[in-house]
């Protein structure tokens, strides 16, 4: 019925027919918004699992090599160098003391310079990448911290060279702890994801705030819920899997 039918109905005290023509908008517009929300939402989950791969992937390239700076020139390390060990590690503790939302904001010109937008699922990789890496370097730091004074000390008594006590030593014998690390800072990605989401990053956050905040609809915030859950349970699974296998205690 045409909109002028509705105004009709209504001066003209047709009750009956005007809930009816009510009911049927009401009952095409939610076909449309569930059709809708089948064709999103599994977008979403790619959108998600796109930002959190890619982001994971530089975090871990750079991670690993900021986090064996801060191992190899610590005190008494096998390149010690403490007043640079000192420098870089306030720099990394001011990277992880900037909360993640507010970060996003900070590196929007960065976004727009790399990607050339400032929004969308590829632009949330620079965040995400950005906040990942003081993370992931502590993170490597502590793994590698770990490994016993006595292995080294007696690759260095083998005769070995500084490279290869991290190439085929260092790195080797912390592997398990190192693919924990891993495994840790791709769960807290997942998060930054979804908070990255509701600022225009795209994903399951932006279908949770989109469709579950902004329209009140706590199932869509729930279906939002359980796909999170299970690409975690999965990233958990997956990181322990592969954590016992390279553990050789």
């Amino acid at each position: 019925m045409p909109e002028q039918g509705f105004f009709e109905l209504l001066f003209t005290g047709k009750w009956d027919d005007l809930a009816r023509h009510l009911s049927g908008n009401i009952h095409m517009d939610m076909e449309r918004y569930l059709s809708h929300l089948q064709r999103t939402l599994p977008q979403a989950t790619i959108d998600t699992v796109y930002m959190v791969g890619f982001a994971s992937l530089f975090a871990v390239m750079f991670g690993v090599v900021v986090g064996m700076v801060l191992y190899v020139t610590q005190p008494g390390g096998i390149y010690a160098a403490p007043r640079f060990n000192k420098v870089l590690g306030i720099l990394i503790n001011v990277g992880r003391s900037i909360p993640f939302v507010v970060l996003i904001i900070l590196v929007f010109p960065l976004s727009r310079m790399i990607v050339g937008t400032s929004i969308g699922r590829t632009a949330s990789i620079v965040p995400l990448t950005i906040a990942a890496i003081p993370f992931m370097s502590r993170v490597i730091e502590a793994a590698l911290n770990e490994l016993g004074r006595g292995i080294i000390e007696a690759a260095v008594a083998a005769g070995a060279t500084p490279r290869q006590i991290i190439l085929r030593v260092v790195l080797p014998e912390s592997a398990p702890g190192l693919v924990s690390g891993f495994t840790l800072t791709i769960i807290n990605l997942i998060t930054f994801s979804a908070m990255a989401g509701v600022i225009g990053g795209g994903g399951l956050g932006h279908i949770a705030h989109s469709y579950g905040v902004a329209r009140f609809r706590t199932d869509i915030l729930v279906y939002v819920i359980i796909i999170l859950i299970l690409l975690v349970q999965i990233v958990q699974f997956t990181g322990q899997y592969i954590s016992r296998k390279l553990d050789k205690r």
